[in-house]
């Protein structure tokens, strides 16, 4: 995951939106159930989810026909960690 890719994809008011309803939601998302809390179309809501997948921030499970998609919770968490750290590093004297 790098950190400017990530950074990008967040940088989009609607992936944002998109990133919190899939944090809200204990269980993957179909593009269906993402666009119903959009004021987007569902095919801008796919291209959205296609680009926060290649960031890396969430991932994709294919089942039948339809995709489902959820958060790479862990993996998000520990970078916006270790960026948090580095911003709290005293600054040399």
């Amino acid at each position: 995951m790098k950190t400017e890719q990530v950074f990008k994809a967040l940088a989009d008011p609607n992936r944002m939106k998109i990133l919190n309803i899939l944090c809200s939601r204990d269980c993957a998302c179909n593009v269906g159930e993402v666009a119903g809390c959009c004021t987007v179309d569902l095919s801008v809501v796919s291209r959205h989810l296609a680009i926060l997948k290649n960031a890396g921030i969430v991932s994709a499970i294919k089942r039948g026909k339809e995709v489902f998609y959820h958060v790479n919770r862990t993996e998000v968490a520990a970078l916006l960690r270790q960026i948090a750290a580095n911003i709290e590093k005293p600054c040399c004297s």
